[in-house]
Parts: structure tokens; C-alpha cells; sequence
């Protein structure tokens, strides 16, 4: 009998060493003369259980972890393969039935239904497990009928703006051209941040499906995938499903004898922050410097080549297959408010549990915190979170029951963004996490506009000045202005957010900017 073995090929799971993990029990098996089938699949997003190893049993899947290759003899003395009666529920690495440890149960996974089950470059495998079935739905409607499936699931951005997909989709699809384009935004560059690649490397296809989806959607026969260089990992996962994908007759010509051609390019980037944003990021796709483009003309109408095109990030896209295969009333049932579905929160920082954890929107922090995170690393006191990716606010302790919902994150001056998580401990210095953040956005300014481009320096200046104790009242009010400046009279959402960490420092943490807490309340 061949017992089936999985070992992660997720990037964070190779730093860890899952590579020579796997290698390790191919020739421990080889050595015992066991038959194993070992299959390299995406993570679970455990990621303080890596390398996390799964055995297929008659019950269902049992993990082990972390896993290094000093374990794997003595899991093979335990019985990994299932020959001892026992198994190996007796090692102590041994974690149970994989669906059954709360961190995983206790998650809403739409569009990580896959990630960490299947072999992410097979075809069968995704088709197994609900693949592609969106796709063959969407070749039975009208283009106008897949909009309507998109509106009505109540889908947003899964960025800073949240702008509702449906709309930007009908834009599109009511734009004349002989040419449109799907533009995928994968140059996930905030702190904090991982789901985007998680996807990419551990379900690539769900991506690739959902951007065909929005090509019959709206017209378009070609899409560009716009991965960052540091993501070598996803970018070549996400070319070998494409080309699987082609072969298999779900993309390229013909798509399953439909007549529709959809064509996919992976566009490598070079790692600018600024490319991000939008109209900066067709500008690098188009072969050109990074710089952010004036608006109006919006994208949908004069985008990619001066042509109409949908740009939407990984998570969007991501979520379609799953909303077109169910409906758009299943997804529209998650969440709260006008924040419909599931959200992957990446949890980082000092915490004990990092990960990957999705949840429909209404959740608290206080809940991600706790009941996933464990509590910071470090057994002190959680003072600050800062959510959203590096341009986010630093949220308090006392907003960490504030409902994690587009809406009522910007009531309290705060984003959701895209579901980064930072956590720091009761040692963290907030002034110096402001300046952090507003020299941040000097480096990372494209230089196009002024607010930008000589607020975040002049920014940088103002906080030393008070964290060295020059004239700080006068200062706080130069930087306040110089906030308010940069939020209102900057080009794109680089200057325009920055302030936000810069402001919820000072509002919740006066005392680490030498301002008397109570003075300040």
C-alpha cells in the first residue's frame, strides 16, 4: 500500500526548511523499503508549525509539525506510514486530524477552500475540489449576467479603497473598444502581508480562474499577472499552471470549445512600493518608470495601452471562482454591513501564532489576537496593532472590539486594507514606529507630486525634532498641518495615507511624543 505524504512548497514553509524536510523522508522511505506518493501542496498558514507534514489516512488527514529532518526517523519509528497500529499518534509532533485543530476549524475558508489540500499544478486535482466549475458557469451566461453575479455578492477591493467590484466590472464591460484588458495587482508589498502569495504559490489556479471569469465578464481576451520580483516562488507556480491550464483547454484559445480566448501573461516587477498603486502599475507593465497617473481618465476606460481594463488585486480575483460557482447570494451571506464575504487576515509580529486566517467581516482584533494569535510571543501586554499594511493606523487597545468592517474602521480613523496584522508588545515606541512610517513613504514616493514627495521628508524632519524635545508643542502642530496636507493634496494613496499611522501615534499614544496624556485627553 502507498501511503500519501504532504510536505508544504509555500516560500515561508522552504525558509523553514520544508525542502530538506521532504527530501529527508523520500530516502527515509526509500531506506525502510515503504511505499510513499509525497505531494509538495500550498501551506496551511500555520506558519509557527512549519515545516507541517500531513499523512492521507482512512480517517482523514493527521498532521505533524514542525517537522525538521532530525524527526523524520523517529516518525517513521512511530508508524507515519500507518504500518504500526498506532500510527503516530504517539509522537510527540503528532497534532491530530488536520481539519480538526481549532486555528483551521475555527476559520470561514471560501477563497482558501484549496490552499494546503491540493497538488496546486494539477488540473484533476483542482477540478476535484470544486475547480473551474465558476468558469464553466460563467460560459453559460451573458457577460452582463456575471456582472450582476459579482454586484450582487456585494465583492470589494481587497485594498485600501474597497471600491465595489461589480461596478468597476460594468464600467468596463460597457466601455467600446477593440481591445480590454485584466490586470491583476500581485505586487503585495505591505509589511505584514502574505495571502496574496500564499494563493499564488499553493492555488494558482483560482487566480488564473478568476481572471478568465472577469475576461468573459467584460470582454476581455488578455490578462496580465503583476507579480513583484521577490516572489520567485509564485511566479514560477503561477507560470507552470498556465501552462497546464492551456493544455488542459481552460485557457488560451477555444476555452472548452467555446469560442471565448482568454490569454494570460505573468509581468515581473522590480519591487517598487509605488507600483501598487494602480495607474503606477499599468505604467511598469506598459515597460515604463512607476509613476502614478493623473485621474480622470480612469482605468476602466483608458487603462493598460490606453485601453479599458479592470485592474483588481489577488484577493478579488481570487474570490470569484467560489462566488460564480455558488452564487452570489452564498457569498453575500458572510459578513456585516457593506462588507460582504470573507477576508484572509495575515496575523505577524509578536505574536505566538502567526498565520493565515480567514474570516468573514464583523470579527474583532481582540479576537484575532487571542483566540488564533495566542497572545504576543514575548508574554507582555499587547499595546499597539497596526492594520492594514504600513500606511495603516496603530490601533489601541481600547478599539480592539471595534468590528473589523470596512465602514466602521474608517468611523475610528483606521483601515482594514488588506488584512495585514502587525502586533507589537508594551515596549514598542510609537514615535519612532510615526517616523518609521513617514520616512517609509519618503523613500517609497514616486516624486510625482509635491505633498508626497517633500511632505514625507519634511515629515521625517518634524518627528526627530520632537522625539528630541525641540519645541515639541509647536512641532506636533507643524506635523499635524503637514498630515493634513499630505492627506488632502496628494496625488495617490501613498501620501494620501501615510498620515494615518503619523495620526493614530499621536491621538492614542501622546506620551511617547513627550505630550502629557492627560494634557492631550
Amino acid at each position: 500500500m502507498t501511503t500519501r505524504i504532504y510536505v508544504p512548497l509555500d516560500s515561508s514553509a522552504e525558509a523553514m526548511g520544508a525542502k530538506k524536510t521532504a527530501a529527508a523522508i523520500v530516502a527515509e522511505a526509500e531506506k525502510r523499503g515503504e511505499k510513499i506518493e509525497l505531494v509538495r501542496n500550498g501551506s496551511r498558514g500555520l506558519y509557527w508549525l512549519e515545516p507541517m507534514v500531513e499523512v492521507e489516512t482512512p480517517e482523514g488527514r493527521v498532521a505533524y509539525g514542525p517537522v525538521t529532518t532530525k524527526d523524520v526517523p523517529g516518525l517513521f519509528d512511530a508508524g507515519l506510514t500507518g504500518k504500526e497500529k498506532q500510527g503516530g499518534k504517539q509522537h510527540p509532533l503528532y497534532l491530530g486530524l488536520t481539519e480538526e485543530i481549532p486555528y483551521l476549524k475555527k476559520q470561514e475558508r471560501l477563497t482558501f477552500a484549496r490552499v494546503g489540500i491540493i497538488d496546486p499544478f494539477s488540473v484533476e486535482d483542482y477540478i476535484k475540489h470544486e475547480g473551474f466549475e465558476g468558469l464553466k458557469k460563467a460560459l453559460t451566461l451573458e457577460p452582463a449576467a456575471i456582472v450582476k453575479e459579482v454586484t450582487d455578492s456585494g465583492l470589494r477591493g481587497r485594498g485600501g479603497a474597497a471600491f465595489p467590484t461589480g461596478i468597476k466590472w460594468n464600467t468596463v464591460l460597457g466601455a467600446q473598444a477593440d481591445q480590454k484588458y485584466i490586470v491583476c495587482n500581485a505586487d503585495e508589498g505591505d509589511s505584514g502581508t502574505f495571502s496574496d502569495r500564499m494563493l499564488m504559490e499553493g492555488d494558482p489556479m483560482c487566480l488564473i480562474e478568476g481572471m478568465t471569469i472577469a475576461g468573459l465578464a467584460v470582454g476581455a481576451t488578455k490578462g496580465y499577472i503583476y507579480c513583484r520580483e521577490e516572489y520567485p516562488h509564485s511566479i514560477r507556480n503561477l507560470n507552470i499552471a498556465i501552462e497546464n491550464c492551456v493544455k488542459a483547454g481552460y485557457l488560451g484559445k477555444n476555452i472548452l470549445g467555446s469560442g471565448k480566448d482568454f490569454d494570460l501573461i505573468v509581468r515581473e516587477g522590480a519591487g517598487a512600493y509605488i507600483c501598487g498603486e494602480e495607474t503606477s502599475l499599468l505604467e511598469s507593465v506598459e515597460g515604463n518608470r512607476g509613476l502614478v497617473r493623473f485621474k480622470p481618465p480612469l482605468p476602466a476606460l483608458q487603462g493598460l495601452f490606453g485601453k479599458p481594463t479592470v485592474i483588481n488585486n489577488v484577493m478579488s480575483l481570487g474570490s470569484v471562482p467560489i462566488i460564480l460557482a455558488r452564487g452570489g447570494e452564498f457569498y453575500k451571506n458572510y459578513g456585516m454591513g457593506r462588507s460582504r464575504g470573507t477576508l484572509p487576515f495575515q496575523l505577524t509580529g509578536n505574536l505566538k501564532h502567526g498565520g493565515l486566517v480567514e474570516k468573514a467581516f464583523g470579527l474583532t482584533l481582540r479576537e484575532l489576537l487571542y483566540d488564533f494569535g495566542g497572545g504576543s510571543a514575548t508574554g507582555r501586554p499587547i499595546r499597539a496593532v497596526q492594520v492594514g499594511g504600513p500606511l495603516g493606523a496603530y490601533v489601541p487597545e481600547s478599539l480592539f472590539d471595534v468590528p473589523l468592517d470596512y465602514e466602521e474602521y474608517a468611523k475610528v480613523g483606521a483601515m482594514v486594507g488588506h488584512g495585514g496584522i502587525v502586533v507589537f508588545d508594551d515596549t514598542v515606541d510609537l514615535a519612532k514606529m510615526a517616523r518609521y512610517a513617514m520616512e517609509f513613504c519618503a523613500i517609497e514616493s514616486c516624486g510625482k507630486c509635491t505633498p508626497c514627495r517633500i511632505g514625507s521628508t519634511r515629515g521625517v524632519e518634524t518627528i526627530d525634532k520632537i522625539i528630541a524635545g525641540k519645541e515639541v508643542g509647536k512641532n506636533i502642530a507643524l506635523l499635524n498641518s503637514l498630515c493634513d496636507t499630505m492627506l488632502n493634496g496628494s496625488l495617490c494613496a501613498l501620501g494620501g495615507m501615510a498620515p494615518y499611522p503619523v495620526v493614530s501615534a499621536l491621538q492614542h499614544f501622546p506620551e511617547d511624543f513627550g505630550i502629557d496624556k492627560t494634557a492631550a485627553a
